[in-house]
């Protein structure tokens, strides 16, 4: 039986991380140094993220075993991901030291702030993060933030500040986001996702629900205007609602948009009905029109000035993955962006139509076996949008494949929407088809929230 731990800034100890290389994992481990804490972990391998953090002072071993565990470990940390068989998971027990998961280590740091904003919702939680990070960076608020992606902005996927704001996402994956104490919560959206733990919509709903019900009575609830039946996520909140919309009636809407040449927008905030900023986002797609909108909203409740706000979305330029430039081969132009829900291909794909091209490629690698048998029909219509469909191997992730669904199979449900498709069971493959069929003026998107992302690098010889 493992027994729970409190947290006590006050009072350095040391925690040890299983599976400290995750983004969120690094991050949570870079803050706890950056406390005092004496940090020890341990992974598969070593990354960029492993090696900064022993460069700040952390011990960290590659390959998961039990005398990794020792004794003198006051607390230890771990992830949904790790296995109940795991030898370092035993050991604790075994000896008795406390365990924490994530989203409770997340939750207990939250505590320790003045603010604590929570970004959730099944799409955009990095992208409208970021953007209330570089409104907080120009107004000079010293956040601490935990973002997860890498932002250049930051220099990474986390900032260590000093004031009394803390910014992090907030993922309803097996609920963790109810392990948070935040006084201020977005919610972008809720979509079906992760059908492997939730029931259905409506579960996930209740869980945003419960999400909104941890705000206090002094806290603020931003949520998007164009979620169904709002009245029954924002009547859990029991404090301050604030609406955002693109497309309809909110307390903070948008007018008068415009598109550049690479398809990014520039429009006018309108609060109560007024001009309160102007912001021209140099990021791509109407989708981030909406994220910023929740960042202005959020950014104006901590009395940032509207010149600022305005100034901060459009230093904003991207987190990597995100419809992020990776540059160009052949005059063809190669972008990486990590969608992996239809709704997000769909989002990235209207944002690629107003990017320069003459036809758009992409290389989509689905995630896990279940969204991709739960969303069949969904991912064949988003894809069906662009030019050309190359698709590889579904990427398992957690998975087994069990369920019967291929990539195989939703190659040809792209071809009987009348869409060109093609499915290679390597990355070779794909890439010497690329090479061979790719014409100048073209644009070609990597995309999904695996390993993709290799095939663009190998083609640009990165």
């Amino acid at each position: 039986m493992f027994r729970m731990y409190e947290i006590d800034f006050s009072k350095p100890v040391r925690v040890h991380f299983i599976g400290i290389g995750g983004i969120s994992m690094s991050g949570l481990a870079e803050i706890l140094l950056g406390a005092g804490f004496s940090v020890s972990g341990s992974d598969r391998a070593a990354s960029e993220l492993t090696d900064k953090l022993e460069k700040m002072g952390a011990v960290i071993h590659y390959g998961q075993r039990a005398e990794n565990i020792t004794g003198d470990i006051d607390f230890a940390v771990y992830t949904a991901a790790i296995r109940k068989d795991n030898p370092e998971l035993i050991r604790a027990g075994e000896l008795g030291i406390p365990l924490l998961t994530r989203a409770e280590l997340l939750g207990q740091i939250m505590r320790n702030y003045r603010t604590s904003i929570a970004v959730s919702g099944t799409h955009g939680k990095t992208t409208t993060t970021s953007m209330i990070t570089s409104v907080l960076l120009a107004a000079s608020a010293d956040p601490t933030v935990s973002v997860g992606g890498m932002l250049p902005a930051i220099g990474g996927n986390i900032r260590i500040g000093k004031s009394d704001v803390f910014l992090t996402e907030a993922c309803e994956y097996t609920n963790s986001f109810l392990s948070f104490f935040p006084t201020t919560e977005v919610i972008l959206n809720i979509d079906a996702d992760h059908l492997d733990f939730f029931k259905d919509i409506d579960d996930i709903r209740n869980s945003f629900k419960k999400f909104a019900s941890l705000l206090p009575a002094d806290g603020l609830l931003v949520i998007s205007a164009d979620i169904e039946r709002l009245s029954e996520i924002t009547s859990a909140a029991g404090c301050e609602v604030l609406t955002f919309s693109a497309e309809r009636e909110a307390d903070y809407t948008a007018a008068e948009v415009t598109y550049d040449e690479r398809g990014c927008a520039s429009f006018d905030i309108i609060k109560g009905g007024e001009i309160f900023a102007h912001a021209a986002l140099s990021v791509p797609g109407a989708h981030n029109i909406s994220n910023a909108l929740a960042a202005a909203a959020v950014c104006d409740r901590l009395a940032v000035p509207a010149d600022v706000i305005g100034k901060g979305l459009g230093g904003y330029g991207g987190v990597d993955r995100r419809f992020q430039l990776k540059g160009k081969i052949g005059d063809v132009t190669i972008v990486d962006d990590y969608a992996h829900h239809p709704t997000e291909i769909a989002a990235t794909l209207s944002a690629a139509a107003n990017f320069p091209h003459k036809k758009l490629w992409v290389v989509f690698q689905p995630h896990t076996y279940s969204r991709t048998k739960a969303l069949f029909d969904d991912f064949a219509k988003a894809l069906s949008a662009a030019d050309e469909v190359v698709l590889a191997d579904i990427y398992a992730a957690r998975e087994k494949d069990d369920l019967g669904v291929s990539s195989e199979g939703l190659c040809e449900a792209i071809k009987s929407n009348g869409t060109l498709a093609h499915y290679f069971g390597s990355f070779d493959e794909i890439e010497n088809f690329l090479l061979e069929n790719c014409s100048p003026g073209d644009l070609l998107i990597t995309m999904g929230a695996g390993d993709i992302v290799k095939v663009a690098d190998s083609l640009l010889g990165l």
